[in-house]
Formats: C-alpha cells, sequence, structure tokens
C-alpha cells in the first residue's frame, strides 16, 4: 500500500496525539494529589497544569489527525491513550491494577475498537440549510432532550449524593457531554463557511447558529473539564481513563449517527459487529468496576487492622 492510500502523517499525528491524551489524567490527578498534600489548590500546580496543556495540544492533534486521515483510522488509536496512561499511571501514581482491572481495561479497549470499526460512516452534510434541517429532525430532538433530562439528573441529584462514591455519575455526566462536544465540532465547520463568507445571502443566519454550536461546545467543554477533575480526585486515573474513553466513544458515535443520519447506512455485519463491541465493553466495564469494589474493600480492611 503506497503513501498515497495510507494516511500515514495522519495516523502518525493520531498515535502522538493518543500518548499525549494518555498522559493527561495521569498528570492532572498527580497534581492534585501534590496540591492535596501541599494542602493547596490544584489550580496553582505545574504539575496538574501540565495535563490541562496537554489535553489541550492533544485534542488539537486529533483534530488535525480527523482532517488528513478517515475517522476510521484514526479513533480506534485513541485506545493506546488509554493503555499508555495506565502504564503512566503505574508509574507516577502507583496505581496498579489487578489482574481483573488489566483484564478489563484490555476488554474496554478492544471492545471499543470494534465499535468504532463497524459504527456507520458520515454522509456528507454540505450546506448549512441541510444542517438546519438535521438539528431540527424530530429524532435528534429526542434525543437531546433526552441527554438534557439525564444531565440534569445526573448533575443536579446523583452528582452531590453518590459522585464520590460511584464512577459512573462522573462518567456518564462527561460522556454524555459528548453529544453535544463532537457534533457541535463537526457542526462548526460547516457553519463557518457560509458566516464568514463573503458570497453568502444569509450570513446572519449561519452567524446565528456559527455563535449558537460555538457556545454549546465551550459551555460543554468547561462542564466536562470540571467534572473531569472532581473524578480525578475521588478516583484512580487509569480506571476512570478505561471507562470514560468506552462510553465518551459511545456516546458520540450515538449522537453523530443520529444527527447525520448515519444509521441508514448499517448493514447486517456492522449491527453483529457493534452489538459484539458493545457486549465486550460492557463486560469490561463491569471487570473494572469489580476491580475497583475489591480494592476499596482491601482499603477498607487494612485500615479497620490499622
Amino acid at each position: 500500500m503506497d503513501e498515497a492510500s495510507f494516511p500515514v502523517v495522519g495516523v502518525v499525528i493520531a498515535v502522538v496525539s493518543s500518548f499525549i491524551n494518555g498522559s493527561t489524567f495521569v498528570l492532572q490527578k498527580k497534581g492534585i494529589l501534590r496540591a492535596r498534600k501541599s494542602g493547596g489548590t490544584y489550580l496553582a500546580d505545574c504539575v496538574w497544569w501540565c495535563g490541562t496543556l496537554a489535553m489541550i495540544v492533544g485534542q488539537i492533534g486529533n483534530f488535525l489527525a480527523y482532517n488528513v486521515a478517515p475517522a476510521v483510522v484514526v479513533t480506534p488509536l485513541g485506545a493506546l491513550g488509554v493503555l499508555f496512561g495506565a502504564v503512566l499511571a503505574s508509574w507516577l501514581l502507583q496505581e496498579h491494577l489487578n489482574l481483573i482491572g488489566k483484564l478489563g481495561c484490555a476488554l474496554c479497549c478492544c471492545g471499543s475498537v470494534v465499535l468504532i470499526i463497524h459504527s456507520p460512516k458520515s454522509e456528507n452534510v454540505t450546506s448549512r440549510a441541510e444542517l438546519e434541517e438535521r438539528l431540527m429532525d424530530p429524532v435528534f430532538l429526542v434525543y437531546i432532550s433526552l441527554v438534557v433530562l439525564s444531565l440534569i439528573i445526573l448533575i443536579g441529584w446523583l452528582s452531590p449524593a453518590h459522585g464520590k462514591s460511584n464512577i459512573m455519575v462522573y462518567v456518564g455526566i462527561c460522556s454524555l457531554l459528548g453529544s453535544f462536544t463532537v457534533p457541535s465540532s463537526k457542526a462548526l465547520g460547516l457553519a463557518a463557511q457560509e458566516a464568514f463568507s463573503e458570497t453568502s445571502a444569509s450570513d446572519s443566519r449561519a452567524l446565528h447558529l456559527f455563535l449558537g454550536l460555538l457556545g454549546i461546545l465551550i459551555v460543554s467543554i468547561l462542564i466536562q473539564f470540571t467534572y473531569i477533575n472532581k473524578a480525578l480526585e475521588s478516583f484512580s486515573s487509569n480506571m476512570f481513563e478505561a471507562m470514560y474513553y468506552v462510553t465518551f466513544t459511545s456516546c458520540v458515535i450515538l449522537a453523530s449517527a443520529i444527527l447525520f443520519r448515519e444509521w441508514t447506512a448499517l448493514s447486517i455485519v456492522d449491527c453483529l459487529g457493534i452489538l459484539c463491541g458493545f457486549v465486550t465493553v460492557s463486560v469490561g466495564v463491569a471487570l473494572l468496576r469489580i476491580s475497583q469494589e475489591a480494592k476499596l474493600s482491601w482499603s477498607q480492611t487494612k485500615a479497620k487492622e490499622d
């Protein structure tokens, strides 16, 4: 396969970005622990800011990779970041997964790759008018309403009561926000083409759409960022990263499939692949939960003995 048919540059960028993204949660967790030990705030810790900077650089890398290589090639490489994060966490944070946790992490990565490979591929949306039509589709509106309702319940009720004891609360919040961030990022490009085009006759409407999408994207990212750090304050970085990668990827695939009507191109093989991938990641998440509970039980037993 020659370089023209295989996107070498995109793959290289995606691999480097995956490793950078894999370090973000570990560095932020390290900064939180350092701040907790010194009695200060992690916002003043340089290691935490290194993790935050790595997150920004990694996302820029992902954006570049998606523009020079197909998503079906780039997205599965994100699993490398989960594995790298687990290795880095064991070195910097001494967060060692037991055998069940390691198996769960591997299943999460493998299942996510299967989900991505068999996920529906984007149909081309080439105009603002078509984008607005998709945004007003009843199926998409019902889906977004359910996502907003779920976020209200998670943030307003479950997070204060169970967030620090159940990792899936924070994982759910951060992942559901992916239903806004990634589709908004995709749609921004279309809206920008007409919003800032000198020849367009609908600049005003396109500009309003662009600003609306940009506002949704910024708010979603800020809320996501807040709850990622809340999760890192209470749970191990490698466990959170594995669960977050799985659920975030699933939410993004579902939201994009509904908004861009990608589900219409699904074949029987793809449906079976998605089902197998979903079962695999479900087992992986369950094993990670069992590993977390076993570790918590061991810590409590040891504390009582001391």
